[in-house]
């Protein structure tokens, strides 16, 4: 049985390596090129007030939504427009649900016009080496979904 992380439909499929991600994404992600976020969307830990890391992070480049979601130490998984993010996110012992531009940095970038796609691959000697990134690059800020080790990681970068 496949563990949908609460949220009804999410189906992932996990691909580890950059090869396997372009071949699957690649086309895709560079079509999101040009147009403007609209929208991110995160599971949040209401009880604790703070960003739910396990599920995935969804970004609306105006009516198109990537869902990035970084599981066990080398697995990525990319859907799109599969999740409701109005709809309810089922997790025992956790009182979850989804918000918008939870992060000063992300209401910051409502707008922005995508103006490329990075696949950074993890290059230390260690047991996250080969792991890959998603990076969107925007006029001055990179903002990058990594592997924080079994859970979702995001960046904030100068570009």
């Amino acid at each position: 049985m496949m563990f949908d992380f609460g949220i009804t439909g999410y189906r992932p499929e996990w691909l580890v390596g950059r090869r396997d991600v372009r071949r699957e994404h690649g086309e895709r992600l560079e079509g999101l090129v040009g147009r403007p976020l609209t929208r991110v969307s995160m599971v949040w830990d209401v009880e604790d007030d703070e960003w739910f890391p396990d599920c995935p992070v969804l970004f609306d480049f105006d009516g198109e939504q990537v869902e990035i979601n970084h599981w066990k130490l080398d697995e990525l998984a990319l859907t799109w427009n599969t999740i409701d993010p109005a709809g309810p996110v089922r997790w025992p012992g956790f009182d979850l649900q989804w918000r918008t531009e939870p992060l000063p940095e992300l209401r910051r970038l409502r707008g922005a016009v995508l103006k490329g796609v990075e696949l950074p691959v993890w290059p230390g000697q260690d047991v996250a080496q080969g792991n890959v990134d998603v990076g969107f690059v925007f006029e001055t800020v990179r903002v990058t979904v990594f592997n924080a080790m079994d859970e979702n990681g995001l960046g904030f970068g100068v570009r």
